[in-house]
């Protein structure tokens, strides 16, 4: 295959949009929708494909050095795409200690992928973009490298997630959800959408910082804002990887209802959050509602405590 064509991959786009019968929804005049970005593709689904897909084809058949933590979804995406495209993929990876011990199931599927770990202390990470520190990682990696920013959110990848605002658009919705990590997808989707409509972003981070980065990603893609936007910050259930009692019983019960798989980290929180909208009625009656579904449950994760 060759790298500079990420289409070789043949992705499944535009992605189904599948309606989901819910009396919790109905019942309020509520029609909701799963976007399935999950079934773009087996290797890279969701957001990864939107927002790599746009830095693969920049990088050239380059290498790519890119950034995560131990869990990351953007890693594993990354180095299957080095797999199956042919290019060098290394993983700078939030925390040294971890070097040297057994590989959780995550980071081991990214060494099968052939990706180089590389394994940093939280204070480099948090200075990865600092000049000098990006090119002493670079200089250990490969110095040709193509850099990809944590969670591969940058102005490439947010111009690659405006094509899921024009497909929802498209198809007629009205408010349009996704779960936020570093707010790249969000940023994309508002743009997309076109007027009339607007998206919601449900963070699975506390720390209610993201939307000076959203802001920040729609002005280096577009050059300023774009699109009607808006986040709820009441859903990270305590932080990134965090959970309780009542998303698990809320995740297991969705399952049950739809026959989906559902991914814990960022799919159920955006999840729960539309309901809780729905029950307090932030959508008014005739509302088509539109959930992305940005990936699917992966190589398990120790639960995080519990609030």
């Amino acid at each position: 295959m060759n790298a500079l064509d990420p289409s070789a991959l043949r992705p499944l786009l535009p992605s189904p949009l599948e309606p989901a019968e819910d009396e919790r929804f109905t019942r309020h005049g509520v029609r909701l929708l799963l976007k399935r970005d999950d079934l773009i593709h087996p290797d890279l689904p969701g957001n990864k494909w939107r927002k790599l897909a746009p830095n693969l084809a920049a990088a050239a058949g380059r290498p790519v050095l890119t950034f995560g933590g131990a869990y990351s979804n953007h890693l594993r995406a990354t180095a299957a795409a080095g797999r199956l495209l042919g290019f060098p993929t290394t993983g700078v990876v939030r925390g040294d200690e971890l070097a040297g011990r057994p590989l959780n199931p995550s980071l081991a599927r990214c060494a099968r992928d052939g990706m180089r770990l590389v394994f940093v202390d939280r204070a480099t990470y948090r200075a990865k973009g600092d000049p000098e520190v990006l090119a002493r990682l670079l200089r250990d990696a490969a110095p040709d490298s193509f850099v990809v920013p944590e969670g591969g959110s940058n102005a490439l990848a947010v111009r690659g997630c405006a094509e899921l605002g024009r497909e929802l658009g498209a198809a007629g919705v009205d408010v349009a959800a996704v779960a936020c990590g570093t707010g790249g997808t969000l940023a994309g989707l508002a743009a997309g959408l076109g007027a009339g409509r607007r998206a919601l972003g449900v963070p699975v981070l506390k720390g209610g910082f993201l939307g000076p980065g959203i802001r920040d990603l729609q002005e280096a893609a577009f050059g300023g804002p774009s699109g009607d936007w808006s986040l709820d910050e009441r859903f990270h259930f305590g932080g990134y990887a965090r959970t309780t009692p009542a998303l698990e019983e809320f995740a297991a019960d969705f399952e049950a209802r739809h026959g989906l798989a559902i991914e814990r980290i960022y799919v159920a929180k955006m999840l729960y959050g539309l309901l809780t909208l729905v029950q307090e009625g932030a959508f008014p009656p005739g509302t088509a509602l539109a959930a992305v579904i940005t990936g699917r449950p992966e190589p398990s994760q120790p639960p995080a405590p519990s609030r």
